[in-house]
């Protein structure tokens, strides 16, 4: 297992927040009625431990009426003791289990729901969830599968929470109601000249050391085992995904065999590391299942010389092996969880490193390089110095400006900083330094790989406005004018379209969006490298015809291109020097 202090500091960090949220009331009001009817079992426990005694007195004593009475209504004895029957015990009993659990499914509905509301607003707040991916390496902030972290890992760790937190209260109410009948019920024994009273509950507590002491040496490995199996499934998961999400490409290059090694592999890990989870877990199985059968009958074998000696009665003896159960139980709870404990920390850890990792990320926005926005008519770049995640330089500009109106293409070999000096601009990148002065008004940027929403193709081509935000026919004309006059009759239609449009057709119709939103700067990263050369000069042209105040920057291989612009730059670079902008020359050069 991990170390404890930490772990449970962690555990009570995820957890403490939402019993302080604006839900508070509402939550601390439903854990307390759960805990009510947890405690209400107990109670009920220890009712039917005294009614034990003396349902199998009755039996003993073979007294019909005392035994009819115990199993129906109640049962008042000589000595006007008073005893509910087995029928409204049980009705009673089933009630309160019944609505323990629906009420403890109801809060965990309302936890989780707030808890994934709260790690998917922070995920999202200052792109976190941007700079986390960009850091992969062990040292940085990157982690695996965000997705399966909200996903899985917080309903695992609400419902596990929950069910271990009331299970341990249950029994430490259930040891504190249960060790003083068993004391009493143990009377004494004399051992090498002394005298111990309440000697059952010495051996149930030696009993359960020892339990525990094993179990925790044999299933010590589980917890890790269960950290890695987490992220192993989550990796095999995230593979299937992108294979779904990338079927025309695997299609195109035949590349099925690959992939299906691929995944064959991402799935050897999950089953060698299952294989590891089952060895370790027979073992444990093999020490608790032999401990609890052993617990069944080991308090009668304890008890037994009392009761031949004539000392209780059966009644007596089947009282004292329940609540030696009941006490073994409660003081070997560590032993009965362990699994369910190797498994709730795996997830507390997973989850506690997401959020550091999130908080980290957040606390690192704003640092580095400087946006700035001014009333201007220009895009100034100020000793910028742009850096990849592991600190080597990629870009070094001192001074270089673009102007209002104008139209300038980017040219350059593939790998020298074009595309991060858009992030950059865009406020995206968070490695480097310097300052990026903006024009105040709306920027929009098109990457070469258009992202399309899940959703409508209306709320697709409004994105990231909400879908209600333009006119159906301004919809339409901006989907006629980008070449996809055809789908204007589907706009309602909802399917995973990066997989029915083509790479050109996604291109053209980040375009539209464009048409559609009428930015006042607009950056375009290779986003027509899809289409054939007619169709990005006529997309030029009908950029510039219909955005005429628009400035537009480009970034493109295609030396066609610098004939829609104004004027082009170069991004170079000397030997084992970073790039930096050359001087502009007209676009026709």
């Amino acid at each position: 297992m991990i170390k404890l202090g930490p772990f449970l500091k962690d555990a009570w960090f995820i957890a403490r927040p939402y019993f302080r949220s604006e839900e508070k009331w509402s939550a601390r009001l439903l854990l307390g009625v759960i805990v009510l009817l947890n405690l209400s079992l107990v109670g009920m426990d220890v009712v039917l431990n005294f009614w034990n005694g003396a349902f199998y007195d009755s039996l003993q004593n073979k007294d019909w009426r005392a035994f009819t009475d115990l199993l129906f209504l109640y049962h008042r004895g000589k000595d006007g003791s008073f005893m509910p029957g087995f029928s409204a015990v049980a009705t009673i009993y089933i009630i309160v289990a019944v609505y323990r659990t629906y009420l403890n499914q109801w809060l965990q509905i309302r936890w989780r729901r707030w808890l994934t509301r709260v790690f998917i607003n922070e995920w999202l707040s200052d792109r976190a969830y941007y700079r986390i991916s960009l850091t992969t390496s062990a040292a940085g902030l990157g982690t695996d599968n965000p997705d399966q972290r909200i996903a899985e890992d917080l309903r695992s760790f609400v419902g596990d929470t929950l069910s271990l937190g009331l299970d341990l209260l249950s029994n430490i109410v259930s040891l504190i109601s249960f060790v003083g009948i068993l004391w009493s019920l143990s009377g004494s024994i004399h051992l090498f000249g002394l005298t111990i009273g309440g000697y059952m509950v010495w051996i149930a507590l030696i009993y359960a050391v020892i339990g525990t002491w094993l179990t925790h040496l044999v299933g010590r490995p589980l917890a890790t085992l269960s950290f890695r199996q987490q992220r192993f499934e989550a990796d095999f998961r995230f593979s299937l995904v992108r294979l779904r999400e990338n079927v025309e490409g695997i299609a195109l290059y035949g590349g099925e065999n690959d992939e299906h090694a691929a995944l064959l592999t991402r799935f050897s890990a999950v089953v060698m590391n299952w294989w590891a989870i089952m060895q370790r877990t027979k073992l444990l199985n093999a020490l608790t299942s032999g401990y609890q059968q052993i617990a069944v009958v080991f308090p009668i074998i304890v008890a037994a010389p009392r009761y031949f000696g004539g000392q209780i009665p059966l009644g007596g003896l089947t009282r004292t092996a329940s609540a030696f159960g009941q006490v073994q139980g409660a003081m070997s709870w560590f032993v009965s969880s362990y699994a369910s404990l190797a498994a709730w920390s795996a997830t507390v850890e997973r989850l506690a490193r997401f959020q550091r990792s999130i908080e980290t990320a957040r606390a690192e926005a704003g640092q580095g390089i400087v946006i700035s926005e001014t009333p201007g008519d220009s895009l100034e770049l100020r000793h910028l110095h742009l850096t990849l995640p592991n600190g080597k330089m990629l870009i070094e500009e001192d001074a270089y400006r673009f102007l209002r109106g104008e139209s300038v293409v980017i040219g350059g070999r593939s790998g020298l900083g074009k595309s991060t000096l858009f992030r950059a601009i865009a406020g995206i990148w968070p490695f480097g330094e310097g300052e990026i002065v903006r024009p105040k008004g709306s920027h929009l940027f098109l990457p070469q790989r258009p992202y399309l929403p899940l959703g409508s193709l209306r709320h697709i081509v409004t994105y990231p406005a909400a879908a209600d935000s333009a006119s159906d026919d301004a919809i339409t004309e901006a989907l006629q004018k980008a070449g996809l006059g055809g789908l204007a009759e589907r706009l309602d239609e909802e399917h995973d379209w990066t997989l029915l449009l083509s790479g050109g057709e996604q291109q053209r119709l980040a375009l539209a969006r464009a048409l559609l939103i009428r930015p006042d700067w607009l950056f375009l990263d290779e986003a027509t490298s899809n289409l054939d050369p007619e169709a990005e000069a006529e997309l030029y042209q009908l950029l510039r015809r219909e955005l005429p105040g628009t400035t537009v920057i480009s970034i493109a291989h295609n030396p066609a291109i610098a004939a829609f612009h104004d004027r082009k730059t170069t991004l170079t670079a000397a030997q084992a020097r970073p790039a930096r902008l050359s001087e502009t020359t007209p676009a026709s050069a």
